[in-house]
This record gives structure tokens, C-alpha cells and sequence, in this order.
């Protein structure tokens, strides 16, 4: 275990030293990761930090930090300070101390080995972040549905990242079945979308966590925009904040590839969009493939630079838990100053896109799990009963769990004022039919197919013939 000791220099500053490590020893169990800044000489630290000039002393500190952080099984991170960087940073903004603390080496920042080098510590490997103690005769099926019925948050949250990490959604949906017969068919939901959750995000990437995100887009009757000019628009909007970078894809994506996601094939998709690649699951489509479906989604990778850096948590303590969601009985939650602040600055910049784009309206940045809540939400703002396209979408997610892999496609057919629905594979395998009366439906049955193509492909004919 490297030890901060090991240094002369510690031995005139050990109360500093000792303090910032017992400080450190307190808020490791509580955090994943640090950042730890090093200064090359006394004149980039008063840059950085005014009026203190003492490298050897900030060093010592950052080894002692980065100590106790491993020993907890956290991941630590170094930054090299630069003042040419900074200088450019400070550039325009307020100097103050939160302006200082929030510059980040984007793209050099130091982890693994790499960083414990910086800091002159041993490499060795890390002590793992204790595990639940007590072995288990247990499935892992039913090891995760114990876990996520019990009082442990901690250890369902350890299990499902281990069993998506090594893309056991087998496992998974074997967990999500057990659940549904002991505890009903709403527990099963949440577990699923918890599980959703947790693929779309993760401890990896440039920056220690990135996610997947979605931005779904009403496109205008007349053509479709160019999806890189539109994600790009956003990017560079400054609708984000500045810890959050924000990478999308350059094409558009169907509506209906998130219609039946899985947690392991989302972590695979954002390991794949980390690395440049494109992601499995979700086929970049042509404009002319989007004009009957009235909705396109644009796919990117969000990346976190908002790392906890150890000045901050030394002068402010942990950052605050995210808030928790009141009760019915609590009335609304009220939103944050800067939550409100961001909804401002998207809705005019989606103001602005549909002002330029006549017809063109972005819905909202979320994650691909909640690509279809935010379509129907749209859709009821508009007039459309969205139960009856639940029971559609329902009667479709149906169809589609009796053939995995394969692609299901709908022939529909108005009959009078009824809607008759037929349900093939691409290749032509008959699997349902649905009928649907005129007070079914949330509009006339001649207006039902532009409503259907954002979730499920039409044919005007069976398939195969």
C-alpha cells in the first residue's frame, strides 16, 4: 500500500498532511472517483491558486489524498496544471474561486497508473471496494431479485453492473420474469427500467462517466434538416453547462429503435460510442426513410467533466445527493434555480430551430429508454389521445418479444371508420391482427398511419408476396 510517509517533505507539514488525508478517509466510501490537480512550480500554483506558492506541501497533500481514495477502491485522477490552458479559461469569466476550480484538462487528463505516477505513488494494484461478505448458493437471477426487493441499494446496484459489464442480459431478463411472478407486473417494470438506467450510463470515457443520450425531433412536412447541423447547433448553443460535452452521431435514428431497448445492448452502445464506432442496435436511416414517420432521434454521447476535485470537496464537504422525488403527498417538486435555467436556454433554442426550420421541434435531451414517453408526451400536448397508441404499442411490443432478433412490420388497412391492424415478420410470417373501433382510436382511422410509423414500420402489403 503506498504510503504518504514516504516523502521527507511530509514530515514538516504532517498536521496539513495528516488532516487532508483523515478528511479524504471520511469521503472516499461515498464517492467513485477524485481529481487531483499537480503544479509544476510555485508560480503555476499561485496562478491557480492565489497566494499559496508551497508545491511540496500540495503535493504531499495530493499523495495522501490519492491514498486513502485507493484504499477505498475509488478511481483517482490527475490534472496537470497548465497556465497557458488556464489563462484562456479565465478568459471572460468571473475570477472567482468557482471559476478556478471548474477548468478541467479535457482530453489529458491522467488515470490508472498513469496518474499515480504523476503523483509519485506506487501503482500497485488497488484494494477493490469491499464486497457483500457470504457466499451464496444462489442463481444470479435470483441473487439480483433478492437484491433489488431487499433494503440494500448497494448491493443490487454492485450485482446488475457487474452482470451488464459482462452482458449477461440473459441473467437479467431471467431476473426481470422472476420479479413480475413474485412481486407483480409493476415491480418488473421498475426493474427493468432501473436496469435500462444503469446501461446507459457508466464509470468510463475520457472524464470517468459518460451516458447515452437521445434527442428526439418533430421534423417539418417539407424535409428533413441535416441531423449533424442540428446536433451540432445544440452543442454549440450553450444550452449545456459547461461540465456536460455533448457528441452526436451525424444521422438520424428510427423512433421505433427505442422502442425495446436493453440494458445490455445500451452499455455496449455507449462503450462503442466512446470509441468512436457506430453502435449496434440503432441503423443509421436515410432522410427519405424518415419523411412518413413524422420523428427522427438523434443519438450522442454525453460525457461529465464535472469530476469531484479535491479543493472543492476540502472547502464545501461531499456535493449535495441528487433531490429525491417527493410523494403525491408532498405536492410538486419545484425546480432548481439551474434547472430552470437550463429549461430556459433549450426553449430558446428550440424557439430559434423552429423558427429557422418552419415545422422542425426538438422535444428534448433524454435518454434513449425515455424516447417514447417523450414522443406521446408531445403527441397528447397536441391533441392526440395517447391511450389508444399505448394500446397499439403494446399490441406491437407484444409481437415483437414472440420473434427476437427479427423485424416486425405492420400492413394497416382502414375498414369503414375501423382500423384493422396485421402484424408480419419482414420476412412474411403472419403473427397477429388487432381490429379497432373508431372510439379506440386517437384519431380517424385515415390518420392513424402517420402516427404508426414513429413506432413500427408499415407495409402496404404481406410481406414476402
Amino acid at each position: 500500500m503506498p504510503s504518504y510517509e514516504a516523502s521527507p517533505i511530509e514530515g514538516r507539514h504532517r498536521e496539513a498532511v495528516d488532516r487532508a488525508a483523515a478528511l479524504a478517509r471520511d469521503f472516499a466510501p461515498d464517492l467513485s472517483s477524485v481529481l487531483l490537480t499537480q503544479y509544476p512550480d510555485a508560480e503555476t500554483l499561485d496562478l491557480y491558486r492565489p497566494g499559496e506558492s508551497d508545491v511540496a506541501l500540495t503535493a504531499a497533500v495530493n499523495r495522501a489524498v490519492a491514498a486513502a481514495f485507493r484504499e477505498a477502491g475509488a478511481e483517482v485522477f490527475v490534472q496537470v496544471a497548465d497556465r497557458a490552458s488556464f489563462r484562456r479559461w479565465m478568459d471572460g469569466r468571473p475570477d472567482t474561486p468557482e471559476s478556478r476550480l471548474a477548468w478541467r484538462a479535457r482530453g489529458k487528463l491522467l488515470r490508472g497508473a498513469a496518474a499515480l505516477e504523476a503523483l509519485s505513488l506506487d501503482p500497485g494494484p488497488p484494494r477493490p471496494r469491499a464486497a457483500p461478505q457470504g457466499a451464496s448458493t444462489l442463481s444470479p437471477a435470483d441473487r439480483l431479485m433478492r437484491a433489488f426487493a431487499g433494503e440494500d441499494d448497494r448491493a443490487f446496484r454492485d450485482l446488475a453492473e457487474t452482470l451488464i459489464g459482462e452482458g449477461r442480459q440473459g441473467v437479467l431478463g431471467l431476473a426481470i420474469r422472476k420479479v413480475e411472478e413474485r412481486y407483480g407486473e409493476e415491480a418488473a417494470e421498475d426493474l427493468d427500467l432501473e436496469l435500462l438506467e444503469m446501461g446507459e450510463g457508466a464509470e468510463v470515457g475520457p472524464s470517468g462517466w459518460a451516458q447515452l443520450v437521445a434527442l428526439p425531433v418533430a421534423l417539418p412536412a417539407d424535409g428533413v434538416p441535416d441531423a449533424k447541423a442540428l446536433g451540432d447547433s445544440l452543442a454549440a448553443s450553450g444550452v449545456l453547462v459547461e461540465a456536460l460535452e455533448v457528441r452526436f452521431l451525424p444521422e438520424w435514428r428510427l423512433p421505433d429503435a427505442f422502442d425495446r431497448l436493453e440494458a445490455v445492448a445500451l452499455r455496449q452502445a455507449l462503450l462503442r460510442l466512446l470509441d468512436g464506432q457506430e453502435p449496434q442496435g440503432f441503423p443509421a436511416v436515410e432522410p427519405a426513410a424518415l419523411m412518413a414517420r413524422g420523428f427522427g432521434v438523434l443519438l450522442g454521447v454525453q460525457v461529465d467533466w464535472a469530476l469531484p476535485v479535491w479543493e472543492e470537496l476540502e472547502a464545501k464537504g461531499l456535493p449535495a445527493r441528487p433531490r429525491e422525488i417527493a410523494g403525491d403527498e408532498d405536492g410538486p417538486v419545484e425546480e432548481t434555480p439551474e434547472e430552470m435555467a437550463y429549461r430556459t436556454r433549450f426553449d430558446g433554442w428550440r424557439m430559434a430551430v423552429s423558427e429557422a426550420l418552419d415545422g422542425c421541434v426538438p422535444l428534448a435531451l433524454v435518454a434513449p429508454s425515455e424516447v417514447p414517453d417523450e414522443i406521446d408526451d408531445f403527441l397528447g400536448e397536441a391533441g392526440v389521445d395517447t391511450d389508444g397508441i399505448e394500446e397499439i404499442r403494446a399490441f406491437v411490443d407484444t409481437a415483437r418479444r414472440e420473434v427476437p432478433g427479427e423485424e416486425v412490420v405492420c400492413r394497416p388497412e382502414v375498414v369503414g371508420e375501423r382500423l384493422e391492424l396485421t402484424l408480419y415478420t419482414r420476412g412474411g410470417t403472419f403473427l397477429d391482427s388487432l381490429s379497432l373501433s373508431p372510439d379506440r382510436l386517437p384519431a380517424p382511422a385515415t390518420e392513424m398511419p402517420r402516427l404508426l410509423e414513429v413506432f413500427v414500420p408499415l407495409v402496404r402489403d404481406t410481406p414476402g408476396r
